[in-house]
């Protein structure tokens, strides 16, 4: 029988693994009732992917909005139909000639100031996009190519961390919706030899980061405490304001009802706490305007 299991496990998803198929393993190895992921990460790519269990699902949405970061490596010289290495090379191309390793640093530094900022990009036809209810990566392995219109994203940080020609490494720090494979591809465009993504790794998800989560065969083989493994179902929520309550309006909350705080009135999504001790005091978030709190989307407290 499942067991309710509430809080949130940062997995460092493995090369080939879907984003489902670690949701499906993460809740096996804790035989919990409900899991879900906080938007994908492509079976090819590795890194940081928050889990969420039980009540913690219900704020898993919050972290498709968030920015993310990534170390990606870039090879030159070709391109793919996918714009990573798992798809067929299409196109190769001629690399330009370089007398030194000073001079590939000039040249590809070169290139990213037009990609820094708000920029647009076109979906890959290789994405999970919809057209008419169907994914576009299923009209692209048909061959059918649609037009796709282009789509504002923000690249706050990009550098180049290693290069070893023809291949080189980048952080991108950057919106929701950017796709790092086209922002690949569109590098070594601006240089004029094509690119294609030949690894990507996530190391940030909005204030969550890699260096706190786990493979999944030490979750498989080491929870005997769950404890070590799980973070509480509010570490999704930390960059939002707090407010405490105290019993009262905690259970006028939990009813669905407003409650109106002699506070300074202030328009935001806040976290509710209720005055007693941790690790259930946690009642959900709730928004907080003109004086008055009102309910949003609180924790189910029956266990």
């Amino acid at each position: 029988m499942a067991n309710r299991i509430d809080g949130v496990v940062l997995l460092d998803k493995p090369a080939g693994m879907s984003s489902q198929g670690a949701v499906t393993a993460v809740k096996r190895a804790f035989n919990a009732e409900k899991a879900g992921h906080t938007g994908t990460l492509d079976p090819m790519a590795t890194g940081l992917l928050p889990i969420c269990l039980g009540e913690a699902t219900k704020y898993s949405q919050g972290l498709l909005e968030v920015d993310k970061t990534y170390i990606a490596r870039v090879r030159f010289g070709s391109r793919t139909d996918t714009g990573d290495a798992e798809g067929q090379i299409i196109e190769e191309l001629p690399l330009p000639v370089f007398t030194s390793d000073s001079e590939i640093k000039v040249a590809l530094d070169a290139l990213l100031p037009k990609f820094t900022g708000a920029i647009s990009q076109v979906p890959p036809m290789y994405s999970a996009l919809k057209r008419d209810g169907k994914p576009l990566y299923e009209y692209a392995r048909a061959g059918v190519e649609l037009e796709r219109t282009p789509r504002d994203i923000a690249i706050h940080a990009i550098r180049w961390t290693e290069m070893q020609w023809p291949e080189a490494t980048l952080e991108v720090s950057c919106s929701k919706g950017t796709y790092i494979r086209v922002l690949a591809e569109d590098i070594g465009n601006a240089l004029g030899c094509g690119a294609h993504s030949v690894g990507l790794r996530r190391t940030e998800v909005g204030h969550l980061n890699l260096e706190q989560s786990f493979t999944i065969e030490s979750i498989q083989n080491g929870l005997q405490n769950t404890v070590d493994y799980l973070l509480p179902v509010d570490a999704l929520l930390q960059t939002l304001p707090h407010l405490t309550v105290d019993e009262q309006q905690a259970k006028r909350l939990e009813m669905g009802q407003r409650v109106p705080l002699s506070l300074p009135s202030i328009e935001a999504l806040v976290r509710i706490y209720r005055a007693t001790a941790a690790p259930h005091n946690f009642i959900g978030i709730a928004d907080w305007h003109s004086g008055v709190l009102h309910p949003k989307r609180l924790i189910s407290q029956t266990h």
